[in-house]
């Protein structure tokens, strides 16, 4: 991932300041030991280590200015370059014991291996902004601190295509820039092990080619002239992965069961083939071969007639007309927008974080802190993300009940996201980020403008009026707004990440695209789904998204601080306590362990989550927090013994803890596709019963929305929000947000006023008007 374009006036120059004088003044430079550094600096002959000079005896050094080299312009967590991509490729592939081996090599995925968050730590405190010393422990005696950080390293994901093998490999980038200069990699790899018994996720070029074996097929071909299709370039074949129903679906073969479409013979730019799916064909392919293995023409389904609604472009090349009142809105910033971005950190309304995104998950959000006056920089957040998403569909005819995605899993949401239009996807003065991935192949391909950063108007963040004087104070919202779009097959979603002013985080969803839909026989009428048009009906669906949360609620790096309580509104019994049967109250429990933490949404108590500092109190006395209120939700509504859920068990609570490993990621195992184990990942994880009572919390949010597709879903659906909020809780003194200053009011200028037929007119509130 690489920083892109800019829109409107460039933003101000990023602050050269290191830290504050407060921040340099309150203790000397802590002593990084050896014995508290990674493994790679354990020996002090390999670190060249430096003494700073003492603040008290060193004026720069006072002013937070620290001197020393820069041994490395790739901060710890920045996604790795197009060189480190390439770099990593070809040292896994020179390390091939033969050309048949080094051929059969596909690369599914090269994502930065995540440094220790000591690591990270040392970077902030002295290599990187926002420059603060006061990350790392204090230590007796002189500080040594080393004068260049651990090398950066990839891992990667390989798949043999001959053999069928799934490996990993860690590969440290020693030398990278060798390779933009022309040289050879200078990559070392530190460790390589074989995966069994997985399939890695699909890739596009895969889809390609096998929709292309498909559509070769000569059996494929007479079944399609059957239904009275014979050209193939109105065929489309989307490969869907084919989970796992049985023994047959093991992944000692990598599979997949495609769905048929058919497109419309049109001058549409745009032909919404999925408004004439094939029903009643059986195609399984094998992709590692790349060959059809089975294929039966099961029950000839009469192709669903021509829909005129069926297309989505503008005007009449859709065979419509579009609106003729819709006036221009304008979003400008004249003297540029409020954020400030170095690199991939962000400055932003008492906000700092990074940037980050992988294959898999996209965007991801690190080291989120909040700039709190007198109390300095305060974490909140180690990394946030959305680790997966399943859409378990509702029919259980052939093929529906099949169609059980793992977007992230089986397709990566990151390697599916794709270039944002400026003034289509995000409006106003804008900042986008490249993002790099390697092809099944190994090339590298870049995504321009993948992920957007912009400030967006939120309406009001808070007023008052005094009645009897007339007086109001009211202030603007504003909020920051980090977000990428990813289209798999039919189906957009949009993920969002927004900082507030008042100190709240919201990760929000967007659901558009197409519905996944089925053909009806003439007079078939079908209980699980809606239908949509003539012989065409979109079965009921559910998606669900897992958002994962490494919590440092006001805990610095290598800091365990946290603990979660679960709070419920509860009712007051009748008696002297409520005479009057109206009282009620919130009642905290402590979740101490982690099966206690598997927990679910439930509206009536309105139940809630905070994570909380243990050693950390507001001026009240209270644990400083942040709480997670849950959004709209649900819960499968499959049977228990739905054959996808030996999957997808974490679909079985909205709400999970575990204390942190670097090793648990994915709710549902890394390799999720064609997965025989039951309940692997976060499900057996709990299992260990680790303690939360003060440790390195990670939250795990499983949020859905049950989708009964309506006729106004149809052609493209008008977006769906799901999400949730992060809000302070206790964290602050009182609102952050009454430092917001006012925005200009225009409410006395003539263009302002309401006007009625052409005229002005005065508006006087009633209260004031009685007075």
């Amino acid at each position: 991932m690489a920083s892109a374009s800019e829109k409107a006036t460039p933003p101000p120059p990023p602050s050269s300041s290191c830290c504050s004088a407060a921040d340099s003044a309150a203790a000397a430079i802590p002593r990084v030991a050896a014995a508290a550094a990674p493994q790679e600096w354990t020996a002090a002959s390999d670190v060249p280590l430096i003494r700073p000079v003492d603040s008290s005896t060193n004026a720069s050094a006072a002013k937070g200015v620290i001197t020393m080299p820069k041994a490395q312009s790739s901060h710890p967590l920045d996604p790795l370059s197009a060189a480190e991509i390439s770099v990593a490729v070809a040292t896994v592939r020179a390390a091939g014991a033969t050309p048949e081996l080094r051929d059969s090599m596909r690369f599914v995925e090269v994502v930065l291996l995540e440094p220790d968050k000591n690591v990270v730590a040392l970077a902030d405190a002295y290599f990187f902004p926002p420059f603060q010393p006061s990350l790392l422990p204090r230590t007796r005696g002189g500080p040594l601190i080393p004068t260049k950080l651990p090398p950066r390293r990839a891992r990667l994901v390989v798949y043999n295509k001959k053999s069928n093998e799934t490996s990993i490999w860690i590969v440290e980038l020693s030398q990278v820039h060798a390779v933009t200069r022309g040289g050879h990699h200078r990559g070392k790899v530190i460790l390589s092990h074989v995966v069994p018994d997985v399939q890695p996720p699909m890739d596009a070029e895969e889809y390609a080619e096998c929709e292309a074996v498909v559509k070769s097929f000569p059996p494929f071909i007479e079944a399609m002239k059957k239904r009275g299709i014979e050209d193939m370039d109105l065929v489309m074949v989307d490969p869907w992965c084919v989970g796992y129903h049985s023994e047959a679906d093991a992944p000692r073969r990598r599979l997949a069961k495609p769905l048929i479409f058919c497109q419309s013979e049109s001058d549409c730019p745009m032909e919404n083939g999925y408004a004439r799916p094939v029903e009643g064909i059986y195609v399984l392919v094998d992709m590692q071969n790349m060959v059809v293995i089975e294929f039966e023409d099961r029950k000839l389904v009469p192709l669903p007639p021509v829909d005129p609604l069926r297309n989505y472009t503008p005007g009449e090349t859709r065979g419509g007309s579009d609106r003729s009142d819709v006036k221009p809105l304008q979003i400008i910033q004249p003297e540029g927008p409020s954020f400030r971005v170095n690199g991939y950190f962000v400055e932003w309304q008492k906000w700092n974080f990074r940037i980050g995104f992988t294959p898999k998950e996209g965007l991801v959000i690190y080291s989120v802190a909040y700039v709190d006056g007198s109390h300095g920089r305060r974490p909140v957040a180690h990394r946030l993300s959305f680790v997966e998403m399943v859409v378990p569909y509702g029919d259980p005819n052939d093929p529906h009940y099949r169609k059980n995605a793992f977007d992230a899993g089986e397709d990566g949401l990151g390697k599916n996201a794709h270039s944002l239009k400026k003034g289509c996807d995000c409006l106003g003065y804008i900042k986008y980020f490249d993002a790099h991935f390697t092809n099944f192949t190994g090339g590298v391909e870049t995504t321009e403008n993948c992920v957007c950063l912009h400030e967006e108007d939120h309406g009001i963040l808070w007023k008052h009026q005094d009645w009897r004087t007339g007086l109001a104070e009211v202030r603007r919202s504003r909020r920051l707004s980090v977000s990428f779009i990813c289209t798999v097959a039919n189906y957009e979603y949009g993920f969002f990440w927004h900082f507030y002013q008042d100190g709240k985080i919201e990760a929000e969803v967007k659901l558009t695209g197409i519905l996944s839909l089925g053909a009806l026989l003439p007079g078939e009428f079908r209980k699980y789904g809606t239908m949509i048009a003539p012989g065409l009906y979109a079965p009921v669906h559910q998606h669900f998204f897992v958002a994962r949360m490494d919590m440092s609620v006001d805990s610095k790096p290598g800091e365990a601080l946290n603990q979660v309580v679960e709070v419920n509104m509860k009712v007051e019994e009748p008696g002297e306590n409520n005479v009057h049967n109206n009282a009620f109250y919130a009642e905290e429990t402590l979740l101490r362990s982690e099966l206690e933490a598997m927990r679910d949404c439930n509206s009536l108590t309105a139940r809630h989550w905070i994570v909380r500092n243990t050693r950390t109190c507001n001026r009240t006395g209270q644990l400083t927090g942040y709480k997670l209120v849950p959004g709209s939700n649900c819960l499968p509504l499959a049977g228990s013994e739905a054959k996808f859920l030996r999957r997808a068990a974490f679909l079985k609570h909205n709400f999970w803890v575990t204390t942190y490993s670097r090793d648990e990621m994915f709710p549902g195992g890394e390799f999720p596709n064609q997965n025989p184990r039951v309940g692997e990942g976060l499900a057996t994880w709990v299992k260990h019963n680790r303690s939360l009572e003060e440790t390195n919390i990670v939250l795990w949010y499983v949020f859905g929305i049950t989708h009964v597709p309506r006729l106004e879903d149809w052609p493209v659906m008008p977006v769906e929000h799901i999400g949730f909020m992060l809000m302070p809780h206790g964290f602050f003194n009182c609102s952050p947000a009454t430092d917001v200053p006012p925005n200009a009011c225009e409410m006395d200028s003539k263009d302002s006023d309401i006007k009625d037929n052409g005229s002005s007119k005065q508006i006087q509130s009633g209260l004031t008007a009685k007075l």
